[in-house]
C-alpha cells in the first residue's frame, strides 16, 4: 500500500523583471510503505523544491499530494506529526547541547520528558553519540552536527523521512553510520526519500528511483529496470543517457 501519493505537482516561482521559473513539472509518483525511494538529479534540478512540497514546507502551484490516504493541505499540521524532514542546509541552536536540541523539538512535537528522555538515550545509542551529545553544538564536528539533525527529525518516530542530501560534507565513517541507519529505518517500516546527487549511494539504498532533471522526472523504477531501458549498467550512465535525450528531444 502507497504511503505517498504525488499527483501532477507543479511549482512556479516568479522573479525580478516578470521572469518566471518552472521549479517542478508535473511530477507524479507512488512510495510504498517500508520502501527506500531515491530522488536522483544534480542540483538545481528541482528536488528539494520536490522534497518541500511534499513536506508541506511550501504549497504547489498545482497538483495534490497524499499522506496515508490523506490530502495533506486539509490538515498540514497533522500531516507533518508524520513526517521527518531533513535538508541539507538545516542549521542547529549552536548553545545548546544535543540533548537540549532534542528535548526542544521534542516538546514541539508535543512529546512528554519521559518520551522524550527514552528517545533520546534511543537514538544516542543508535547513532553512537554517547561521546558529544552534552557538548554544545557550536563545539561539533560536521558529522556530529549531522547525527543530531538526524536525530531531531526521527525523534518523534514518523512514518516518512525526507532526507534532502543527509551525507553532504561528511566524512567516509560518517556516510557510513548515515546509510546503516537509513537502512535500519526502512528495515523497521518507515518509509524514506532519499535526496542525493551521489549515484553510489542510491545504487546500494534504494528500492525504487526517480531521475529529476530541470524539473521533470523523467523515468520511474527500480535500478535494474533503468539499466535495461539504457542498455547501461550503473546509475551515473544511465542518468546521463536519460538527460541527453531529454536535452536533444528540446533541441
Amino acid at each position: 500500500m502507497s504511503l505517498v501519493r504525488a499527483e501532477h505537482l507543479r511549482k512556479i516561482f516568479h522573479g525580478p523583471k516578470g521572469r518566471i521559473v518552472e521549479a517542478v513539472k508535473d511530477a507524479s509518483f507512488d512510495i510504498e510503505k517500508g520502501e527506500i525511494f531515491g530522488l536522483l538529479g544534480p542540483n538545481g534540478a528541482g528536488k528539494t523544491t520536490l522534497l518541500r512540497m511534499l513536506g508541506t514546507i511550501i504549497t504547489p502551484t498545482s497538483g495534490t499530494c497524499w499522506l496515508d490516504g490523506k490530502r495533506v493541505t486539509d490538515d498540514p499540521e497533522e500531516a507533518r506529526r508524520s513526517i521527518g524532514f531533513l535538508s541539507g542546509n538545516t542549521k542547529l541552536y549552536g548553545r545548546l547541547t544535543g540533548a537540549e536540541v532534542l528535548r526542544y523539538f521534542g516538546r514541539l512535537y508535543g512529546m512528554s520528558d519521559a518520551a522524550i528522555d527514552t528517545r533520546t538515550r534511543e537514538l544516542t545509542d543508535l547513532l553512537d553519540m554517547n561521546g558529544f551529545i552534552d557538548q554544545r553544538c557550536e563545539t561539533l564536528s560536521t558529522g556530529q552536527t549531522q547525527k543530531v539533525s538526524i536525530s531531531r527529525v526521527i525523534l518523534h518516530d514518523p512514518q516518512l523521512l525526507i532526507l534532502d542530501e543527509p551525507t553532504l560534507g561528511l566524512d567516509i565513517m560518517s556516510t557510513r553510520t548515515i546509510m546503516e541507519f537509513i537502512a535500519d529505518a526502512r528495515d523497521r517500516g518507515h518509509s524514506i526519500i532519499f535526496s542525493t546527487h551521489y549515484m553510489t549511494e542510491a545504487e546500494l539504498l534504494c528500492d525504487r528511483i526517480g531521475m529529476i532533471y530541470d524539473g521533470e522526472i523523467m523515468s520511474l523504477g527500480t535500478k535494474e529496470a533503468l539499466y535495461e531501458q539504457t542498455e547501461t549498467d550503473n546509475l551515473q550512465a544511465a542518468f546521463l543517457s536519460m538527460a541527453d535525450r531529454k536535452e536533444a528531444a528540446s533541441s
